[in-house]
Order: structure tokens, then sequence, then C-alpha cells
């Protein structure tokens, strides 16, 4: 139904031609206006699909934007051949296989237009000539992409916004470059703007990204880009990704309030930072993995993490550079591990860490020049074999422990500076070597430099003063110093070792004692837990907002586990009833809330121990319902004296909550001799007792092992009240959690891939490496990647393309391990 007219006004100068008039639809008057024409069109519904083959100008009522709407029933609304000028237009499109606007040549003006469509894309620039430039333009598009420029389009973008997008909001790929400015998109889901491909570009510049359901900027597959004043916040996924070989530039940006990583790079990507903040992140600000990945960050400041995650987090041989650069208010700054890893930070401030601010380990590399660490637990731990660096006129202070070498690390420190730690200012155990070279430790509460076990470490006109305990508290057998001095007995004194030995005892200030007489710093757990193996702690009242029949409820949609489900109810309705009975003035049964959790892993034991947390809290038993879940790692030390200082602090952790303790067995070897799992099993059962209102305490692991387990000591089994035993799952249970798993990313299982999921659980081999759920997850992750392979072939793939998920995707089946011949 077509409303309206449509003016035509010739811009040609024929004499032949009439300067002016009116046709009854859109398409008549297009076939008669030539270069220069302007179309003015009357408020009404045009259900015509146009095309403009000439310069020509159409535009509605000026400021009646909405009066004028193009609606076909189906196709292309709008698509445009030639430099036209189109303004104050409302396009409508409603066919799900193609734009609603299409610029597919020509340098085109698109002022002022709405696009709400339900298409496959709103505005879509396709090929290499299609330049538009497209100003104040509105796109809502809830079932497709936002703005698509592939195929070689470009143009510029001007204060656009798309405001909903059941996609990408801005995708761009196969060759495109566009350019935005001062745009917006919000309200996508897959992510706000991506870029893929090579050869395919974006510059963006005073830009925001926001209320995304996805990923906020995604380049990928040897695509660059270069946003600069540009926001990217309130994501639901990472806030910025890079994958195989993408380029990215950020220059004064904010990237703020991700639950995620705030910016991830794998697969040899490059990024550039300078003047750009990332804060309020719930896992890593920086996420940097694999060989060849580098980031380069300049004049930067990363902070305020809302997880329990490193700030910084490099692995798998990636590098990164800080210059002049602040990382504050973080659990740990910066982590680098795995051989090939490497730090190189300069003149920058890492301070108001609670753990750790620089870590290294498993053969990693940290170089430190002239860089402020203040306010951590510990300032830099080197952690293992392998593991090394430079520290270069640093100055650390205000930390617990300066700096940590352990298990083999060999770093260099040349002209650091320690102030008033509360233990040791260099602290160097467990084989651990280091060279110290005019370093000096002012102020601490415990030794300036303590060395045990025998480490071979090297000190070099070394300096102590005012240290409570001592300026040098060596082994027997061990370090060697040259030229060291400390004031902490009157006027400053020399020690100087024989050539090429250890350090006598009797030289002044410094004092060489045995092992087992050194007193241990109270430094930071030892497990350095890759991001996607960190148990997560609940920083609040875990159950605030939810009572009990909720979380019971969320118990209830696990698959599987149902006589689990029934064990936790009858616990739940014991402690429920108790509490009634209380209330009415009756006497309420004792119940031991403590429990031990038994069967494979992956069948849910730390998600019903976080359930049972809430459940808990909801009921007023707990005080906050968090759990904090640790192994034998973070309670076990490796000195006399650390192992009951870990396992205090991991139940302090959880006061209020539940302290889940997985592999518990692992605390009590078969063969421990001297081993100090046994101090940490004393400690937990006296705590136990001592504030047993306080923690509940959940015990993990394989059955038969903690079966064991529970006679190590005469008061374990008697602290806790039943044991909960965690079957594995079958096929079917498997199959529900794969068709969970596709839900909740939005993919579908297509014609035959239950089936075929049913049959491959079935004959996958159930050996010690299965992890059932976690298994099941694997293989959802595995189609994923196998159907990406599969329709990134696809020129122009559509929604069931990118949603469907078939037995093609499935992995093959691992091998059966060899079987020995037979005599």
């Amino acid at each position: 139904m077509v409303q309206g007219t449509v003016q035509v006004t010739h811009g040609g100068s024929s004499r032949w031609r009439r300067r002016s008039g009116e046709y009854p639809t859109l398409t008549a008057a297009l076939a008669v206006a030539g270069d220069g024409d302007v179309l003015s069109i009357a408020p009404g519904t045009y259900r015509e699909n146009l095309v403009l083959h000439h310069a020509v100008t159409l535009r509605g009522p000026e400021g009646g934007l909405g009066s004028v709407r193009i609606a076909p029933l189906d196709g292309v609304a709008l698509t445009l051949r030639a430099s036209a000028v189109v303004q104050d237009l409302y396009l409508e499109g409603q066919d799900r296989a193609a734009p609603a606007l299409l610029v597919e040549d020509g340098s085109p003006e698109l002022t002022d237009l709405r696009v709400s469509t339900r298409s496959a894309a709103g505005i879509e620039v396709r090929g290499a000539g299609a330049r538009p430039l497209v100003r104040r333009c509105t796109v809502e598009n809830p079932t497709g992409v936002g703005i698509a420029v592939l195929d070689g389009g470009g143009g510029v973008f001007e204060e656009c916004e798309v405001v909903a997008a059941g996609q990408t909001g801005i995708s761009v790929r196969g060759g495109g470059r566009p350019r935005l400015e001062r745009c917006r998109v919000h309200h996508a889901t897959g992510a706000g703007i991506a870029v893929t491909g090579e050869g395919s570009g974006l510059e963006a510049l005073g830009c925001e990204v926001y209320e995304v359901k996805g990923t906020g900027v995604q380049i990928a597959a040897r695509a660059t880009a270069r946003l600069t004043d540009c926001s990217v916040h309130r994501t639901s996924a990472d806030g910025v990704t890079l994958d195989t070989d993408a380029v990215l530039t950020l220059a004064g940006c904010d990237i703020h309030d991700i639950p995620e990583n705030a910016i991830d790079l794998r697969s040899r990507s490059v990024l550039s930072l300078s003047r750009t903040t990332v804060r309020r992140f719930g896992r890593n600000g920086l996420s940097v993995w694999d060989p060849g990945t580098r980031v380069d960050a300049e004049s930067c400041e990363i902070h305020d993490s809302t997880g329990d995650y490193p700030a910084v987090w490099i692995s798998d041989g990636a590098t990164v550079s800080l210059d002049s650069c602040r990382v504050h208010d973080v659990p740990d700054a910066l982590f680098v591990l795995d051989r090939g890893s490497r730090v190189d930070v300069v003149d920058s401030d890492l301070s108001q860490v609670r753990n750790t601010a620089v870590s290294v380990s498993d053969g990693a590399t940290a170089q430190l020049d002239d860089c402020r660490i203040r306010e951590a637990a510990t300032g830099a731990w080197f952690r293992d074999h392998g593991s090394g660096g430079t520290l270069a006129d640093c100055t650390i202070d205000g930390v617990q422990t300066g700096v940590i070498v352990t298990k083999g690390a060999d770093p260099a420190l040349e002209r650091c500076t320690v102030t008033s730690p509360a233990e040791a200012g260099f602290y160097v155990s467990a084989g651990g070597r280091g060279t110290f070279t005019a370093c000096r430790v002012t102020g601490s509460s415990g030794f300036g430099f303590h060395v045990i076990d025998g480490c071979r470490t090297t000190l070099t006109r070394c300096h102590t003063e005012r240290s409570a305990r001592g300026g040098y508290e060596f082994a027997e057998d061990g370090p060697v110093a040259e030229e060291c001095t400390s004031d902490e007995s009157g006027p400053r004194r020399a020690a100087q070792s024989a050539s090429g030995g250890g350090l006598p005892g009797a030289q002044a200030g410094i004092r060489t004692v045995t092992a087992a007489q050194s007193p241990v710093p109270q430094a930071a757990p030892t497990s350095v837990p890759r991001p996607a193996d960190r148990p997560e702690e609940g920083g609040g009242a875990a159950a605030a907002g939810r009572g009990s029949g909720e979380v019971l409820g969320q118990l209830d949609a696990l698959v599987g586990l149902d006589s689990v489900k029934r064990e936790v109810r009858a616990l739940t309705d014991m402690i429920e009833v108790g509490r009634r009975r209380q209330q009415a003035g009756l006497k309420a049964a004792s119940v031991r809330r403590h429990l031990v959790f038994t069967g494979s892993p992956g069948t849910g034991k730390t998600t019903v121990a976080r359930l049972y947390g809430e459940i808990l809290a909801s009921l007023g038993v707990l005080e906050r319902g968090h759990l904090v879940e640790v192994s034998r790692v973070d309670l076990v030390g490796e000195h006399i004296g650390s192992t009951a200082i870990r396992t205090q602090e991991a139940f302090d952790r959880a006061r209020g909550g539940v302290l889940f303790i997985d592999e518990a067995y692992a605390l009590a070897p078969e063969d421990s001799g001297r081993d100090f799992g046994r101090e940490a099993i004393d400690t937990l059962v006296k705590l136990m007792e001592d504030h047993r209102d306080a923690v509940v305490v959940i015990v993990a692991g394989y059955t038969a092992e903690m079966d064991r387990f529970l006679t190590v000591n005469p008061g374990v089994a008697s602290r806790f009240s039943r044991t909960i035993t965690f079957g594995d799952y079958g096929p079917e249970e498997l199959l529900r959690i794969v068709e969970q798993q596709a839900e909740e990313h939005e993919y579908r299982l297509g014609e035959g891939a239950s089936e075929s999921l049913l049959t491959y659980f079935t004959e996958l081999p159930k050996g010690p490496a299965f992890g059932n759920g976690r298994t099941a997850r694997q293989t959802f992750e595995s189609m994923v990647e196998r159907h990406a392979g599969r329709v990134a072939q696809l020129s122009e793939p559509s929604t069931d393309d990118l949603t469907l998920l078939f037995p093609v995707d499935l992995p093959a089946l691992p091998a059966l391990p060899a079987q020995p011949a037979p005599c």
C-alpha cells in the first residue's frame, strides 16, 4: 500500500525536461530522475524495493523522521549504486537473507536515517567501490547484524548508533575498512564490533561499546584495527579479544566493568596501548598467551580488579612490555609463566597488591627497570628452576617480604632497595639462587637478607640498616657475600667471605644458622593456578537476595546427581527444622554440617559445595556462605611452622562460609615420612572444633583415597557428619550437559547430532583421564571449534549455518592405550 506522492525537481538543463513533477510511487519517480535531481517524498508508507542508479537526492520532510517509511515485504528496502544523497527516511526490512539498506557502489551521503529491521543486516556496505558517508543514522536489528562492511567496502560513519543487534553490532570482514567517528554500539549479541580476515581493518575515534551480550571488540584472523579515545564497558564476556595474527592499537581508551578478561590476546596477535585505562575487571586485565603474541603498553593504568586473578597474565611464550604504567588495587599485579614468556617493565608503579606484585615461574623471565612496588604481600617472587630475569634500580616499600627466590630460580638484582618489610627484605630458600648487587634493606621488622637451605646465593656490596632481627641470616654452606655491610650492631662493618667459599658465621652483622633453626616469612601461597583453573572466592554474602528455595531449585536443575540432591535436601531439612524448634523454645538436635564428598573428577562436587554454602547462608547458619577452594599446595608449607600459618590463613578467608579442600587425601600421602601434610590436618581438626559455627569444611576426592584419609587422625572422622558420593555421569546425562552448553552459547544441535553424541559418550573410554561433566563441556568446545572451521569457508553463512552443530563437528574418539603384546 502506498500513501503519499513523490515530487521530482529536475536538475538537468535540457529544455524538454520539466522542472518538476509529481509521481504516485518512488519507483516511478526514480525512473524519470537523473543525476542532480531531487526527490521530495511526502509522508506515508512505501512498500517498494528501491534501487538508486543515479546521483539523486532522496529526502523526507525535514525534521519529520519516521513520517516516510520504506517498508517492502521482502528483499532489500534501499540499494545504492551511485553517489546519491539520502536523508530523513525510516527504513524497514523483513528479509532475514538480505540487508535493509545496501551500498554496492559510489560514495553516497546518508543522513538522519532510522533503520528498524529484522533482516540479515541493518546497513550493509559491500564491494571495493562502496564508500558511503553515513551521518547520524540509527540501526535496530534484533535478529541480525547492525552494520556490515565487507568485500573491500569502506566509508565513514559519523555519530551513528546501533541500538540493538541480534548478532554482531558492527561486522567488518572480507577486506572491509570503515572509519567510525563518535559512534555508539550497545545491546548487541555476539560482539559489539568484530573485525575478521586478512586485509580487513577498522579505525574508530571517540566511539562507545557497551551493554553487549558477548565480547565488546573482537579482532581476529590477520585483521587490524585502531581505536582512539574509545570506551568498552558492561559486556558479558571479555572486553577486547585478539586472535590469530590480529593487530590492534588502543590510544586513550577506557576498558571497564568487564566480568571476564578486560583484554585477551592469543595466537601471535599484537597489541599496542597508550594512555589507556583498564579497570573493574573480573578476571585478568591483560591476558596474553602463545609464542609471538605481544603487548606494548605506554602510560597505561590497570586497576580495581573485582575478581581474584592477576591483573596481567603472560604465559605460553608471550611477551609484554610496560613503560610508565600503573597497576594497583589488584589481587596480583604481574604473573609471567612458562619458558619463553617475558615481561619488561620500565618506570612503572605496582601498588596496593593483595598478594604478589611480580610472580615469575615455569622458566619465564621478568625485567624490571626503575620501578616502584608498594603495599604488597610480596614484592617479587621468582618461584622455580629456569625462572629469572633482572630487577635494576627498583624500590619496594610496605610489603611483607620484598623479594622471594625459591626452587632453583636465579634472578639478578642490582641497586634495589626494600624499605620497611614486615618479614624480610630478601628471602631465598628451597634451592633458590640469585645474584644481589648493591641492594639495600632499611627498617625491616625481620631480617634484611634471609638465605636458608644452603642456597648458593651471591651478595656483593649489599647493605642493611635498622633490621629488627638482624641484617643477614644465612644457613651453613650457603651464600657468598662480598663487601656487604650492616649497621645493626653499631658502626658499619664489612663482611667479606673467603675466596669462593661460604661466609664464616662470626663475621660482623651476619649470623649463620642451620635450616631447622631458621624462621620462615609469611609469604603468599605457593600455587600458581592458571586463570581457567583458579578458584573463585565470594567476596560478600553469597546468598544475599536468594532464599533457600531458590538455591535448592538451582541444585535440582543440575544434570543427574539424584542421590546427592536427596542427601543435601535431607541435611537442609534437618537444619531448617532445628532452627524452627529453637525459635519455638524447643531443644534442637545437633547437626554436624561438615561433609565429605567422594567421587571422580567433573561430577559437580565444587558446584554443589558452592550451593550448599548459599543454602546455609540463606538459613542464617553461615554469615556469608562464600566458597574458598584450596588444595594441598595452599595449605602445606616447605618449612617447619609455615604449614600451620597457611592453614590458618585459608581457614580465616573462609570464615563465615565454606572451606572446600579438593583432593584432601593428598594431605596424608601413604609414604608421608616427615611430610608436613599431617600438620595441616591437625591444625584443621583443632580449628574446626574451636570455630565450629564460623566455617563449614568440605573435603573431597576419590572414594577409596578419602576412606583412607578419614583414618589418619582420630579427630578427622568425628568432625564430619556424613559422606556424600557423586556417581559418574551416564551417556544420557553427558548429552544433556552438551545441550545445556549449546543453549547457553546460542547454538543448536542439528539433525542426527543428539544421536551421534549419545553414541560418542557411550563409546568414549572411561579411563583415569575421563572428566565427566568436564569432558562433556570439552566435547562441546571441540564441536564449536570444528564448526567454526567449517562455517568460515562459507562466503555468506545463514543464521542456521552459524548456529547448528552436526555430527560432522564431533571430535574423533581418543585412541585406546596400546595393550602389551602377549608373552
